[in-house]
């Protein structure tokens, strides 16, 4: 924290002096809400809810970011590693699945302490890592032992995308570093039951595992299916995909005329499609009109 390269902007910043890195963050956590969340896929989130604890700061930046409020740390209240401790165990009181750390990376040490004091006080239920996958391999791997499913994003394969989108013409080479080492860590699916033939249509929790989600973007069909591709002839079975067509365009993507339109349900078959022609059978997908705004919650404190 003092010279932070805990993701791969490697900015170097002193936030333990109170610098700020390019997340935004200083050495302090902060948190924007600690709820159960009922709209990850169903083999995380279930009948229950994920334990979801939403962090404050993203290194990432976005233009077409679907939680602003909380990526530019406008939304959020600091707190103590011992308060998280306490609150992944409320949230196992609250009849959580598991606890769900939505972009963590920047706070990783500090969560790493809050997990290792929540576990020795009771707490037992599976670790979520939920991430952009802008991560450095080497911070994924500092989570080994703790984190038990992985669900990362895999926004883009092409530099030019992710450098105009999420200003890192680095973004695949970097995603593709993190989830290696996430595959490394949990190198097949596990779920509850395990013995069972098809876990997801039996509605079956996951354990263990890798789910790695790619949402597509307006007019993008092209580079979703080279995601799509890349994961499948590296991974094949050892991952679950989910393939989303919930974006939706906010008003941050004013400047971006080509991103302001919902994915339409044709540019979705196509893509879903292509992922059936590859073979891709152990997935997730979208029906329905899923692009609208009830997938983002209120970050305001709740839990915190």
């Amino acid at each position: 924290m003092k010279m932070c390269t805990l993701c791969p902007r490697n900015c170097a910043v002193d936030r333990a002096g109170g610098e700020r890195g390019i997340c935004g963050q200083t050495e302090q956590l902060k948190v924007a809400r600690a709820a159960l969340h009922y709209w990850e896929e169903p083999c995380i989130s279930g009948e229950s809810g994920s334990g979801a604890v939403f962090f404050s700061g993203c290194a990432l930046h976005c233009v077409f970011c679907q939680n602003r409020s909380i990526a530019n740390g406008t939304a959020g209240k600091e707190i103590t590693k011992e308060r998280l401790a306490e609150i992944f165990l409320e949230l196992q009181e609250k009849g959580a699945n598991n606890i769900n750390l939505v972009t963590p990376g920047h706070f990783a040490p500090q969560i790493t302490e809050a997990l290792c004091r929540a576990k020795k006080e009771g707490l037992r239920l599976p670790v979520v890592y939920n991430t952009s996958s802008y991560e450095s391999a080497d911070t994924i791997k500092s989570l080994e032992g703790l984190v038990d499913i992985y669900l990362p994003d895999f926004k883009y394969i092409s530099p030019a995308l992710s450098a105009k989108y999420s200003h890192a013409s680095d973004y695949a080479d970097v995603a593709k570093a993190a989830v290696a080492e996430m595959v490394r860590q949990c190198p097949r699916p596990v779920f509850d039951g395990d013995e069972a033939e098809d876990p997801i249509e039996e509605g079956l929790l996951m354990r263990q595992g890798v789910i790695v989600r790619h949402l597509l973007l307006p007019g993008c069909t092209r580079d979703s299916k080279a995601v799509i591709k890349y994961l499948y002839e590296t991974y094949g079975n050892q991952i679950y995909l989910s393939i989303m067509n919930q974006y939706t365009p906010l008003e941050n993507v004013s400047a971006y005329p080509e991103l302001n339109r919902k994915v339409t349900d044709e540019e979705y078959e196509e893509v879903v499609d292509y992922a059936i022609g590859l073979g891709v059978e152990q997935g997730f997908i979208q029906e329905g009109e899923t692009a609208e705004e009830s997938f983002i919650p209120a970050f305001d404190g709740e839990g915190v």
